[in-house]
C-alpha cells in the first residue's frame, strides 16, 4: 500500500509527456526536411544562376555576332539609315566593337557611357568565376554598365558588347524568384511525404512505447498494462519486445516486493508472540530437566532447542524480507551429529519414507552449525515432502551424504521422489518462485541459496530426469577445521 502511495505520488509530481514542448516531432522533421532540402536547392542555385547568366550574355553576343556581320558586309554608303541603331536596339546595347588583328573598330555606338563596372571574357569563363560574377551582378545596384567579350566573326580577335546590366539583373532576380518557389513547393511536398512516412514507420510505435511507458508508471502492478508487442520484425519491433519483458519481469518484481513485505509484517508479529510462548516453554522445559525420568531429561533439551530455532527461524525469515543476513560464524562442526539433529527436527515422518543418515563417523568440517542445518532442514524437508505419495509398495528413501572433492565439500541430499519439473528448474532458487508443491511458499530453497553464498558456496540440482528423484548438492569450501 505504502510503495503504490509513493510511486503516485512520483507520477503526479512528474510533468505529462510533451508538457513544455513547442514543436513535436512531427514539426521539426517537418523543419529540418524544409532546411535541408532549402540547402540542396542552394546548392542548386548558385550553378544555375551563372549558367543562366551566361546564357543571356551567351545570347547578346550572339546577336551582336550577327550585327557585326551585317555591318561589315554592308558598305557605309549603302546601309540604311537608322540600320546601326535599329541593330544596337535588338542586341540591347550602346557600343559594339569588333578588333581584328590588333585593331579596335567601332561598328555601332550609341550613348556612350562614361565609364564600364565590370568587363566580363566569356572566352575564358571558368565555373567559379561564372558562379562569382552571377552573384556579383545580384547584389550590385541597379543602373551599372558592363562590357562583355565574345569570339568575333571574320577571324577577328573578338566582338565587344557594351551594354546596360539592368535587363540582366531584373531576368536574374525573375528567375532566382521562379527558383525560390520552386524550392519551397519542393521543400513543401517533400516534407510532407517524409513526415507522413516518419510518422506511419516510426512516430507513431514511438507515441505507441511512449503511451505504454507511462500507463504502466502509473500502475505498474497491473499487468493489463503491459505493452502488447505488435510483431515488427524491424528495431521498433525489438523495442516493444524488450520494453514487454521488462514490464513483466517488473510488475513481477514489484509483486514479490508486497508478498516480502507482507511477509515481514507477518514474522514480526509471530516473532512478537512467539517469545511471550517461549518464555512459558522454557519454564516447563526447565521442570522437566528437573524431573527424575530418564525420558524428561533425554528430551527436555531437544525440546529447548527445537524452541530457540523456530524463534532463530522467525527471525532469519524477517531478516530475509528485509533483505539482511546475519553473517556466518564458522566453527568446527561433526556434520554426522547435525544431520541427525535435522533427521530428529523433521518431526513426524510417514512411515513410508526411510531418512539415510549416510556420513561417514568423523567428517568435520568448518561451518556456522545454525546456518548448515537451516540449509540442511530446508532441503531434506522438501524431500521428505516429494515423497508424499510412498507407500509400502515403494517407500520412499531421503539419504544425505558427503564428501572431498579437492578443495571444497559435496553434501548432497537425494530422494527417490517424482523429481522437479523441467518447468520449475529454471526459478528454482528465487523467492516465491522455486515451489513444486501446491501450497508451497517457495521460501525454503532461496533461504538456503543465500545461506550457502554466505559460506562462499551454492546449492545445485544434480542433473537428473523427471520422475528419477531429486538430488541437491550443497558444495561448501573445505576450510581448515
Amino acid at each position: 500500500m505504502d510503495q503504490r502511495v509513493d510511486h503516485d505520488i512520483v507520477t503526479q509530481g512528474a510533468p505529462a509527456p510533451g508538457a513544455g514542448r513547442r514543436a513535436g516531432l512531427s514539426g521539426r522533421v517537418l523543419m529540418l526536411t524544409a532546411v535541408f532540402v532549402t540547402l540542396a536547392q542552394f546548392v542548386i542555385f548558385a550553378p544555375s544562376i551563372a549558367n543562366f547568366r551566361d546564357n543571356w550574355l551567351r545570347s547578346r553576343l550572339s546577336a551582336a555576332f550577327t550585327a557585326a556581320l551585317v555591318l561589315e558586309g554592308a558598305e557605309r554608303d549603302l546601309a540604311p539609315t537608322g540600320l546601326p541603331q535599329q541593330l544596337l536596339d535588338s542586341v540591347g546595347a550602346r557600343v559594339i566593337v569588333l578588333r581584328m588583328q590588333g585593331t579596335r573598330r567601332m561598328l555601332a555606338a550609341a550613348q556612350l557611357p562614361e565609364g564600364v563596372a565590370e568587363i566580363y571574357d566569356m572566352r575564358q569563363n571558368s565555373v567559379w568565376a561564372s558562379m562569382r560574377a552571377a552573384f556579383r551582378a545580384l547584389v550590385a545596384p541597379y543602373g551599372r554598365i558592363i562590357t562583355v567579350r565574345g569570339a568575333a566573326p571574320m577571324g577577328g580577335d573578338f566582338v565587344e558588347v557594351t551594354m546596360d546590366e539592368t535587363p540582366l539583373k531584373t531576368a536574374m532576380r525573375d528567375f532566382s524568384f521562379s527558383i525560390v518557389l520552386r524550392s519551397l513547393a519542393v521543400s513543401a511536398l517533400v516534407g510532407a511525404l517524409a513526415v507522413l512516412s516518419l510518422n506511419w514507420l516510426v512516430l507513431r510505435p514511438v507515441r505507441r512505447l511512449t503511451s505504454s511507458l507511462v500507463s504502466f508508471a502509473a500502475a505498474p502492478e497491473d499487468a493489463a498494462r503491459v505493452i502488447a508487442p505488435s510483431g515488427r520484425t524491424d528495431e521498433i519491433g525489438d523495442a516493444e519486445e524488450a520494453l514487454a519483458r521488462m514490464q513483466r519481469e517488473l510488475a513481477g518484481a514489484l509483486r514479490r516486493r508486497e508478498h516480502l513485505a507482507a511477509l515481514g509484517l507477518a514474522v514480526a508479529k509471530i516473532n512478537h508472540d512467539l517469545r511471550n510462548m517461549l518464555a512459558s516453554a522454557q519454564l516447563l522445559s526447565d521442570r522437566l530437566a528437573a524431573s527424575d525420568d530418564p525420558l524428561a531429561q533425554r528430551l527436555a533439551p531437544k525440546l529447548v532447542g527445537t524452541l530457540d530455532r523456530a524463534i532463530r527461524y522467525a527471525r532469519a525469515i524477517l531478516a530475509y524480507g528485509k533483505a539482511q543476513d546475519e553473517a556466518p560464524r564458522p566453527r568446527r562442526l561433526m556434520l554426522r551429529a547435525v544431520v541427525a539433529d535435522v533427521f530428529d527436527a523433521l518431526g513426524a515422518t510417514p512411515a513410508t519414507v526411510a531418512l539415510d543418515n549416510a556420513v561417514a563417523e568423523g567428517f568435520a568440517l568448518a561451518a556456522d552449525e545454525d546456518h548448515l542445518f537451516r540449509i540442511l532442514m530446508n532441503l531434506a524437508r522438501n524431500a521428505v515432502d516429494a515423497l508424499a505419495g510412498a507407500s509400502e509398495e515403494r517407500p520412499g528413501r531421503v539419504r544425505i551424504s558427503a564428501r572431498r572433492m579437492g578443495e571444497r565439500i559435496e553434501i548432497e541430499i537425494a530422494d527417490n521422489g517424482p523429481g522437479v519439473p523441467a518447468a520449475a528448474r529454471a526459478k528454482l532458487f528465487g523467492a516465491f518462485s522455486g515451489s513444486t508443491r501446491a501450497g508451497g511458499v517457495g521460501l525454503g530453497l532461496a533461504i538456503a541459496a543465500d545461506l550457502a553464498r554466505a559460506h562462499g558456496g551454492g546449492i545445485e540440482l544434480a542433473a537428473e530426469g523427471e520422475g528419477e528423484g531429486a538430488t541437491f548438492r550443497l558444495v561448501l569450501p573445505d576450510r581448515p577445521v
